[in-house]
């Protein structure tokens, strides 16, 4: 997608897994576009204790890796979930955002496997809550059931990381404060374009879901592609890409805040 429009303020990718494997073997180039398309942070979610654990030693590598912890929802294991609030605790000063956590009703289907998947997500709702931080927040197939969820819990810092649900799903979320992140599979989603048109721009994020939710089916995603879902979201919108630009960076700045800075998540 054409992207020459846009110029200025630096972007931030909200939810990447740069830690994945598929990055191995050229993650130095792949920050190295990023810059270049004006991507100042990328916040690198994890799905495991293993993932958080690189992500933390990545971030001492790359300053622009911005790092949570969190448990993939997929994974129904009490005592993962366990291990994972220990290190969260431990290690709260150098992570930006407790993720991706959520729920998943595409994958589980059966109803004690949602419960305890219910029951790990509600700790660490309660977890972010108590450390006041951030969630990046997973909820495919399942959008209307995590918002009441969170709401239901109190959360009050949240990222929907890849809305999959409608929009009159996502307005009592909206009404709450929340932050929906839209990555650059916009581009062939018909779901996220109406999603986008119907939510206010005082609500949006941009990422990537890198290496998956890319632009083209099946071909590996990275961070410099924020570009084309601001793009995406300023033609559906009818605005510049610049306020684009501008309202995203802001709004992640407002959910974030200080933990944007590296200094924040550094000093103990």
């Amino acid at each position: 997608m054409h992207t020459a429009g846009y110029r200025g303020a630096e972007l931030i990718d909200t939810h990447a897994h740069l830690g994945d494997a598929a990055f191995d073997d050229d993650r130095d180039e792949v920050l190295a576009r990023a810059r270049a398309a004006g991507v100042a942070a990328v916040v690198t979610v994890g799905e495991t204790l293993a993932d958080a654990r690189r992500s933390l030693d990545l971030a001492t590598r790359h300053p622009e890796i911005l790092p949570t912890a969190g448990l993939y929802p997929t994974h129904l294991d009490r005592e993962q979930a366990a291990a994972l609030e220990r290190f969260i605790r431990e290690r709260r000063h150098e992570l930006v955002a407790i993720g991706e956590v959520g729920l998943d009703y595409w994958k589980v289907r059966e109803e004690a496997d949602l419960e305890i998947q219910r029951e790990i997500f509600g700790q660490f709702v309660d977890l972010a809550q108590e450390l006041d931080l951030p969630l990046n927040v997973h909820s495919r197939s399942a959008g209307r059931h995590a918002v009441a969820l969170l709401l239901e819990h109190g959360a009050r810092r949240v990222q929907l990381h890849a809305f999959d649900g409608r929009p009159s799903s996502a307005m009592p979320a909206v009404e709450a404060g929340y932050f929906f992140s839209v990555p650059p599979s916009i581009a062939r989603s018909r779901q996220k374009h109406k999603l986008v048109r119907h939510l206010p721009l005082s609500c949006l994020l941009l990422e990537t879901d890198s290496p998956v939710l890319g632009p083209v089916l099946g071909e590996r995603n990275e961070p410099a592609n924020v570009r084309i879902a601001l793009e995406c979201i300023a033609k559906i919108k009818g605005v510049p890409a610049e306020e684009v630009a501008e309202a995203t960076v802001e709004n992640t700045r407002r959910l974030y805040g200080a933990s944007l800075g590296r200094e924040s998540h550094e000093s103990p």
